[in-house]
């Protein structure tokens, strides 16, 4: 994927798999169970992001939905400069979030166990991510408000969202499309990088 990681970031995120299987036994985080698809499906196809999202040189990045930490965990390994947070409205996978980010020594992940809606810091994130969570449309709705000024919205998809963008809000454009190419994973994928007017 021609990524380059910092030091200790291969060894993070084989210790975050390990951490997943071992919850996933117990509490359903993710319906992926092999671990070379969780590999694929979770961490390569988390990192396959970096690039754009590193382009925007956020400070603060948003997770919303984060289920079992992707993106946002090896967003948080990847970008260790940059602030994660992630939200997570199940309090089982927000308990494994916030023990992951404690076993994983990541000081720059904090987990906001509750709905998106509800969380209302006294800052907003210059970039939000979010990965199989809804339409592009509900996405947006409801964390409008935690978007900064000049902010983007970085939605994964599989196949490319026509109809989705189609019914964004007049204010809501499109800025970039991303084809996705992820070892280990079939089917399309799909990065969809929305700006505000």
């Amino acid at each position: 994927m021609r990524l380059v990681l910092p030091d200790a970031a291969l060894e993070k995120l084989c210790a975050y798999l390990a951490l997943l299987e071992k919850w996933n036994a117990r509490y359903n985080l993710t319906a992926v169970r092999d671990p070379e698809s969780a590999l694929a499906y979770h961490v390569l196809d988390s990192l396959s992001i970096v690039p754009t999202v590193a382009a925007s040189a956020p400070a603060r990045i948003l997770d919303v939905g984060s289920g079992g930490g992707a993106p946002g965990i090896p967003l948080a390994i990847a970008r260790p400069e940059s602030g994660v947070t992630l939200v997570e409205s199940a309090s089982k996978k927000a308990a494994f979030l916030r023990q992951a980010a404690i076993e994983l020594d990541l000081a720059n992940i904090s987990v906001h166990g509750g709905r998106i809606e509800q969380y209302h810091p006294s800052f907003g994130f210059p970039v939000i991510v979010s990965r199989a969570f809804s339409s592009l449309r509900d996405f947006v709705a409801c964390s409008r408000h935690l978007l900064a000024e000049g902010g983007r919205w970085f939605a994964m998809k599989g196949l490319w969202p026509k109809e989705e963008i189609d019914a964004l809000p007049d204010d809501i454009e499109a800025d970039a499309i991303h084809r996705l190419r992820v070892p280990g994973v079939e089917g399309e994928r799909h990065l969809v990088v929305l700006k505000q007017w």
